[in-house]
């Protein structure tokens, strides 16, 4: 249902959600998300465009969010780089159907609509504290942050 660059993007953004505030060097993501550099790097280009983070040069530098994890939701980071479309009007070109649409592509336009809508209500900080026996991106148990600014612990399993 998404392209490859949205689950790259995805991929990019938990990790540097993961390690919020800090910034990360383009090498580092690609590592720990799995990602071909290349392929990161021009994913990272689109999302420096949509302001949806931001690049420093030189010692200390990187790339790290725009906004916090509880600020920027999954649908900023999949309209960045891929961005759902709807079904406005009938993609057939039909004349009869225009905006009422057959069917197939009314129930094809709900499920996107669904997955917008909860994309939109879904943080990168609700992904990094969803309890899961699993933590995004990671192998190992892992430290993480419980609430904004509070201390670390283990995630419980």
């Amino acid at each position: 249902m998404f392209s490859q660059t949205v689950e790259y993007a995805l991929r990019a953004i938990v990790h540097l959600a993961d390690q919020a505030p800090n910034p990360c060097t383009t090498e580092q993501i690609a590592k720990a998300t799995k990602v071909p550099q290349a392929y990161l790097s021009k994913v990272l280009q689109s999302l420096r465009q949509s302001s949806v983070v931001h690049s420093q040069r030189g010692i200390g530098g990187g790339i790290s969010l725009v906004k916090t994890p509880e600020e920027l939701s999954l649908l900023e980071v999949v309209n960045a780089v891929d961005p759902i479309c709807r079904i406005n009007t009938c993609p057939l070109g039909l004349k009869g159907h225009g905006a009422n649409l057959c069917p197939l592509h009314r129930k094809l336009d709900d499920a996107m609509r669904e997955t917008e809508t909860a994309f939109a209500e879904t943080t990168l900080a609700q992904i990094l504290l969803s309890s899961t026996s699993s933590y995004p991106l990671c192998n190992e148990p892992h430290e993480r942050l419980t609430q904004v600014g509070g201390p670390t612990i283990a995630p419980s399993n």
